[in-house]
């Protein structure tokens, strides 16, 4: 009677590995959720970047004067700016990673000899 009663029994009794287990899915699911919030943001802040990037900043004014006859009064002259597109513009480049540069031999550091080894 009381194995009965205590299989049947549902108090709300929680094993702990139960809870390990619902525990890590749940942190697990939420490191997954949070990694793709991370790449739609990336990914709309890129498109914003495209478009600040894609903005004609080019301009152009002309001048004017005022003449009578043989003399000028005023001249003021046009100007122009043409926009070139820069080098990042629209992800047009990519980071430049360097080869490894190999450190001078170790153990060398007497006097007339600098860092890379070599005598001086």
């Amino acid at each position: 009677m009381v194995v009965s009663r205590l299989l049947h029994d549902e108090q709300g009794f929680i094993v702990s590995a139960e809870l390990v287990l619902v525990a890590t899915i749940l942190v697990i699911g939420l490191i997954v959720g949070l990694s793709e919030i991370q790449h739609a943001v990336v990914s709309e802040l890129n498109d914003v970047g495209d478009a600040i990037g894609s903005v004609n900043q080019s301009f152009f004014y002309s001048g004017f004067s005022k003449r009578d006859f043989w003399r000028v009064h005023a001249v003021s002259y046009g100007s122009a700016f043409y926009d070139a597109f820069d080098d990042c513009d629209n992800n047009q480049c990519d980071l430049a990673c360097d080869l490894p540069i190999p450190e001078g031999p170790k153990g060398w550091g007497g006097a007339g000899w600098n860092c890379g080894g070599i005598g001086f």
